[in-house]
């Protein structure tokens, strides 16, 4: 290795570094949303805690489905600053605000007026129906907020600024607690209080980076006004990724279907386990926001080479964060049951899924960097295409779950029974990473997606 090759290996990974590690405490603070709140209503009691498991992948569906509101924005905005242009890269930015506006208020008014019908889809008992539409009918109200911290996000990542969004993600996040101990502990609100709680912090937090954005707008002198053409660009660049994520938001979706088809005990375990698996998912996407900016910006700047050498860092990285992550759960998977469950049986379910979470953590760690690579490239029609195959290609495994229910349960133990189906859920999940896995792989070794310049288009 030449010195200056090494010289520029070195300063890349000092760049990996600076937007990885904010952007790896930033998303750790988010599911930590959702931590807090299963460890405080999984102390009202099974059924609550089910609902939220319910309410929680309804909620989180209607928002990050539309997560190219942060995707698409960054690799447009980081494109703009590897061109050279600073005022282009925040004009965009702000269109993907203006369209995050308008998409939040039209979502939230549907996910609180359909709250029942929704919640209904998943097939849960009745106590933890009516716990999930409590929570969907309040937690509604944050949707707005939710869709452009995304957006806001998206503008930051693309400016390669991610300590602002890890300034807001830990104000968030601490405003999140302490409402709900306040609301459900202390005020004694049950789950509406601590949906209410997330929706004041999510709001919050929306309206800080909002202001943040707009200041450096302004000292760029670009308009703040919506420009109809520029949201209307932003809303067409977002639909392959809005058919990626939908797609991936549907094997989601299908997997907490089935797990509520298998009970209340293992619908319960899948929340926590599910929420934990986020927790990683973001952890590790911190290399993938990292891979989302710079891909952009060296592609902007026409400058191929610096693509492919962060892309083999990352990989790298992202394995070994992987290992890291899983050896920690697995370390932990009898003690954090305690955490989120007093009931016996929950406990066990969610230990034993925890040991296929912590094992599949170094495939997550490849997946994501790969992800990221080619969001920040701009490749969006490539995986939409790729997403709706791969969701083609597990509906039939999960489906198969869904119908070996009966069997999974018998047993003369009902515990053990619950904890081994709920396992055979996992591992049938962890099958779809490892194609998704495959398929990135393929794309990520050819040429097709090294498209140069300010635009791809």
């Amino acid at each position: 290795m030449t010195a200056r090759s090494s010289t520029t290996t070195s300063r890349q990974q000092r760049e990996i570094l600076r937007l990885a590690v904010p952007a790896f405490l930033a998303l750790i603070a988010e599911p930590l949303f959702l931590l807090a709140d299963s460890a405080i209503v999984g102390h009202l009691g099974t059924a609550p805690l089910a609902g939220l498991g319910v309410a929680s992948a309804a909620l989180v569906t209607a928002a990050n489905v539309f997560v190219f509101l942060a995707y698409g924005t960054t690799s447009t905005v980081a494109r703009q600053v590897g061109a050279g242009s600073q005022r282009m890269a925040i004009e965009a930015g702000l269109a993907g605000l203006w369209l995050a506006l308008a998409l939040g208020v039209v979502t939230a008014t549907a996910v609180g007026l359909a709250a029942d019908p929704v919640a209904a889809v998943f097939g849960a008992s009745p106590a933890a129906h009516a716990q999930a539409v409590t929570y969907l009918r309040v937690s509604a109200l944050g949707i707005p907020g939710m869709l452009l911290v995304l957006a806001v996000t998206g503008v930051l990542r693309g400016l390669q600024d991610t300590r602002t969004p890890l300034v807001a993600s830990v104000a968030g996040f601490s405003a999140n607690l302490a409402l709900n101990l306040v609301l459900v502990l202390g005020l004694h609100l049950g789950i509406a209080g601590s949906a209410l709680g997330t929706v004041l912090a999510q709001t919050g937090m929306a309206v800080g980076l909002v202001l943040v954005v707009t200041h450096r707008a302004r000292g760029l002198g670009a308009g703040l006004r919506p420009h109809p053409a520029r949201v209307l660009h932003a809303a067409g660049q977002g639909v392959p990724l809005l058919v990626r994520t939908m797609a991936l938001r549907a094997v989601l979706l299908l997997t907490t279907w089935v797990a509520a088809g298998l009970g209340d005990v293992p619908l319960a375990g899948y929340q926590v386990s599910a929420t934990v698996w986020s927790f990683l998912t973001f952890a590790l996407d911190a290399l993938a926001i990292a891979a989302q900016a710079l891909t952009g910006k060296a592609l902007g700047a026409a400058d191929v080479a610096a693509a492919r050498s962060a892309t083999t860092t990352m990989l790298r990285w992202g394995a070994g964060a992987g290992v890291v992550l899983g050896a920690l759960v697995l370390a932990l998977h009898n003690l954090l049951p305690d955490l989120f469950s007093t009931d016996p049986a929950v406990r066990a379910a969610l230990a034993a899924a925890l040991v296929v979470v912590a094992l599949s953590q170094p495939v997550s760690g490849v997946v994501f960097v790969l992800d990221g690579v080619l969001i920040g490239a701009g490749d969006g029609r490539w995986l939409a295409g790729a997403q709706v195959v791969l969701l083609a290609l597990y509906l039939p495994a999960v489906l198969a779950v869904r119908r070996a229910a009966a069997d999974l349960l018998a047993g003369p133990d009902p515990a053990t029974a619950q904890a081994h189906a709920l396992t055979v859920l996992w591992w049938v999940f962890v099958g779809f990473m490892v194609l998704r896995g495959v398929a990135l792989g393929w794309r990520s070794r050819s040429d097709a997606w090294l498209v140069t310049g300010a635009s791809r288009t």
